[in-house]
């Protein structure tokens, strides 16, 4: 397709600006652009443009997005037309409490449900993403330790099979990270465990199931290990989707836990954005939490609360309020019962999918949760083809390709697939979903050069991904 820049032409025009209404002001010329080259193009030409672009975007509206550890589940339109009630988009977040009690009402009650969903004691809504919930997180830990004069406490004790995201965050709130081994059923290794826990460990980073799609089976014994060194256990929430109304990280022995708003509880993610993080902690950490907090005055009026010992602020404002509102309609629409039954949906659907494909993708014998991992090692030896030819050649059958290499662990899962049907699938999806991975395996025999050139029916083929990396366009040179 045409870029907007090569559709324009000279005198064409979108709209006519209206004059000017209030005392101009003129900049400095050192402020100004000497030349605003901006495309010239009518209306219509505009509309087609995006129109275009709109359609070659994949996303969970258009199409199975079986996207592992994501949880790209299909959002509820009554969620988007609860976030545009205008007593919510037209709230700015400067206005003063009693003007805006209703937004602060929702934010209460949103927080008291999650952290009882989570098994915690308080409820913080401002992180943005999940990455910045870890942070957060992290940072209350780090004043956790540092209120309890035990600043030996530096290290940070993360799995191998941990979102990339927990060491990146944990190495920004300052923490030294020390990687923690799988046993041979893909779990936390406890003797490695033991070895390395010890008076400097602050906390363990976990996610319950794993990024293997697998519950932690031994979570009791990690956590009496944890907690017996004196250090705290942290839920990354990316896989909360498999458990939610089942059980409870915080009866896990989880102290710290960052949520997903646009993963679990169906917020659009939004073209990587926008995002929000929750963090729920136990009681002892409560008082850490970013300022402000919403609380219930004895007027039964809603306000903000600031605590002395908080960590203070971590966003500009309050978080992203369209996103909580979504999750609160979803949170409120589901009920108890309905959050239950929507995370034994999505682990029968995993399980349905792993049972149909394991006979030719070899994965864990054990039930999965809400994902799980094929592992494409041997047929890339017989073949050639690899994990990712089979990725892109999904494109062409109109399914977004799983998550690729992850989790990577050097000569256990090399070529691994990881794939999360979510519950909002149909069994008609999964299983024409199925034939699909199943006709490429075949086809990875007949014809490996197809798949290792794939895809082939779309706007863009299979790219040169080095030099895409190293030599990127991200301008238009053109005339126009």
């Amino acid at each position: 397709m045409k870029l907007i820049f090569e559709r324009s032409r000279k005198g064409l025009r979108c709209a006519t600006i209206r004059p000017l209404e209030v005392p101009s002001h003129n900049l400095e010329k050192k402020y100004l652009r000497k030349d605003v080259q901006l495309p010239e193009v009518a209306e219509v030409d505009m509309a087609r443009h995006y129109t275009e672009l709109s359609r070659n975007a994949f996303g969970v509206d258009s199409g199975f997005y079986p996207l592992g550890s994501c949880t790209m589940k299909y959002n509820p339109k009554i969620n988007e037309d609860v976030a545009a009630l205008p007593g919510f988009t037209k709230v700015h977040p400067l206005q003063e409490e009693e003007t805006v009690q209703g937004s602060l009402h929702l934010m209460a009650d949103l927080g008291a449900d999650l952290a009882e969903l989570t098994g915690m004691d308080g409820m913080t809504l401002q992180p943005c993403a999940g990455a910045h919930g870890e942070f957060t997180g992290l940072m209350l830990i780090a004043a956790y330790h540092e209120g309890r004069k035990d600043t030996k406490r530096n290290k940070i004790l993360v799995p191998d099979t941990a979102h990339g995201t927990n060491p990146a965050s944990a190495v920004m709130a300052g923490f030294e990270v020390i990687n923690i081994k799988s046993n041979e059923e893909k779990g936390v290794d406890l003797d490695d465990l033991r070895a390395k826990v010890g008076e400097d460990t602050a906390a363990l980073m976990l996610t319950n199931p794993t990024t293997l799609g697998l519950f932690e089976k031994n979570i009791e014994e990690i956590s009496k290990i944890v907690h017996g060194a004196g250090g705290l256990l942290y839920y990354d929430g990316a896989n909360l989707n498999a458990i939610m109304g089942v059980v409870r990280p915080g009866d896990m022995g989880f102290d710290v836990i960052h949520l997903n708003l646009h993963k679990t509880f169906s917020t659009p993610h939004g073209g990587g954005g926008p995002g929000s993080g929750p963090v729920g902690c136990k009681q002892s950490l409560v008082g850490f939490l970013p300022n402000p907090s919403v609380i219930k005055n004895k007027k039964d009026e809603y306000e903000f609360n600031y605590a002395k010992s908080s960590i203070g602020k971590v966003s500009t404002f309050y978080g992203n309020f369209g996103v909580m509102v979504k999750a609160f309609a979803y949170v409120r629409t589901l009920g108890a019962d309905g959050l239950k039954e929507a995370a034994e949906h999505a682990v029968l659907n995993a399980n349905y999918m792993k049972a149909k494909l394991e006979d030719i993708y070899p994965t864990e014998k054990r039930f999965c949760m809400h994902e799980f991992v094929i592992d494409l090692q041997k047929l890339k030896n017989e073949t050639g083809v690899s994990a990712k030819d089979v990725a892109k050649a999904m494109i062409d059958k109109g399914i977004h390709p799983p998550t690729m290499y992850f989790p990577h662990i050097p000569g256990v899962i090399d070529e691994a697939l990881m794939i999360e049907p979510t519950e909002t699938e149909s069994k008609q999806t999964l299983d024409e979903a199925i034939k699909v991975l199943r006709e490429l395996y075949e086809l990875a025999f007949k014809d490996p050069a197809y798949l290792q050139s794939a895809p082939h029916d779309m706007a863009i083929g299979r790219p040169d991904e080095v030099a895409a990396a190293r030599k990127p366009i991200v301008r238009f040179e053109g005339e126009y």
